[in-house]
């Protein structure tokens, strides 16, 4: 271990303690403080911050994430920040919400219960935690998967509920990538029974109490995990708020999930799903980008939440049209997927 150094967030007024072997970000959630992240890789800009004082280096990063010219003013990433000295760090996105509600990760031990493949290249796969092990986590937050044989891990998010006390199961919808690390071993190389280990958990892409607010929940590929999870849990609870589910893909055979979310669905009294076609409006889907569909349905949005899960350029994008019909920009949450071959 290195040298401990003194970390304060303003302007919310935060102090926490970080080692230098560590990141700003990694030092946050061993401490129970749930700072805006995503990826935590360099490769998303969700925990873009402003170094107000102090010594500091960063790791590898994407400059997608961080332009070189935002470096140079004193904007990092804390994904990828050690401290060599105290800090004093403005956040620019945070929750006040979520901000001293976090849950330290832990390690679980886990085994593999169930892989089925849904689509030509997203597959279901379901672990079964460890009667011993505890891993609570929100509806909506994700966990990383150590790669057997290696020290690398894939973040996935639950599309489930969080299990009671010890033990449970996670369930995740992953989208398979040739020469993929983790998802490459979906192909019949991992089994029921093979032992996995799971770190967490991560995300703020959590469902916030509030009852009179309209939702838009909006995802893409593989970003219909968590968004399954948050209409599981509005189901569960017995929501009537008004809820649209906007889920965007290539072609009819990309999608799935098709008769749990009409089941879900079915719960809430004022619930539509919208599937939109990019290449092939076969079926009778929506054709066009999700953004495009959305575009039409929607109208002013000043009063409504969103949820939106799927890769950065399609959460870029929605934002970008949400904010345009007046949604305030705080009151969209998100969880920008990136692979490992994006940096």
């Amino acid at each position: 271990m290195g040298d401990k150094h003194r970390i304060r967030f303003e302007p919310v007024g935060i102090e926490i303690e970080a080692d230098e072997d560590e990141t700003v970000l990694d030092a946050a959630f061993r401490q129970g403080v749930n700072l805006m992240h995503g990826c935590k890789e360099g490769q998303c800009s969700s925990c873009k911050s402003f170094l107000l004082d102090g010594d500091q280096q960063m790791e590898r990063y994407s400059t997608f994430a961080l332009a070189d010219y935002e470096s140079e003013e004193g904007y990092v990433l804390l994904c990828r920040t050690h401290a060599y000295g105290d800090l004093s760090v403005e956040l620019l996105n945070y929750d006040e919400e979520m901000l001293l509600c976090g849950i330290p990760p832990r390690q679980a031990r886990a085994t593999v219960a169930a892989v089925q493949p849904l689509t030509h290249d997203i597959t279901r796969l379901v672990l079964d935690v460890d009667s011993r092990d505890e891993l609570p986590y929100r509806t909506g937050q994700y966990v990383d998967i150590e790669v057997p044989g290696t020290d690398q891990r894939r973040s996935f998010s639950m599309a489930g509920l969080p299990a009671e006390g010890p033990g449970g199961s996670l369930e995740f919808l992953i989208k398979r990538y040739p020469g993929g690390m983790f998802s490459g071993l979906l192909d019949g190389t991992l089994g029921p029974g093979d032992p996995l280990t799971v770190m967490g958990p991560y995300g703020t892409c959590v469902m916030r109490d509030a009852p009179g607010r309209d939702l838009i929940l909006l995802a893409g590929g593989a970003g219909m995990a968590p968004i399954l999870a948050q209409l599981r849990g509005l189901a569960a609870a017995g929501s009537r708020r008004r809820t649209r589910f906007y889920y965007g893909a290539r072609t009819e055979r990309d999608l799935f999930a098709l008769d749990a979310i009409a089941e879900l669905g079915a719960r809430i009294p004022d619930f539509a799903f919208v599937a939109a076609l990019s290449e092939d409006a076969s079926g009778g889907y929506e054709q066009g980008l999700i953004t495009e569909v959305v575009d039409r349905h929607e109208g002013d949005l000043s009063g409504a939440d969103a949820y939106l899960c799927g890769p950065p350029p399609m959460c870029d994008a929605a934002t970008e049209l949400l904010t345009g019909k007046g949604m305030p920009e705080e009151r969209i949450f998100l969880d920008k997927f990136t692979t490992s071959t994006d940096t």
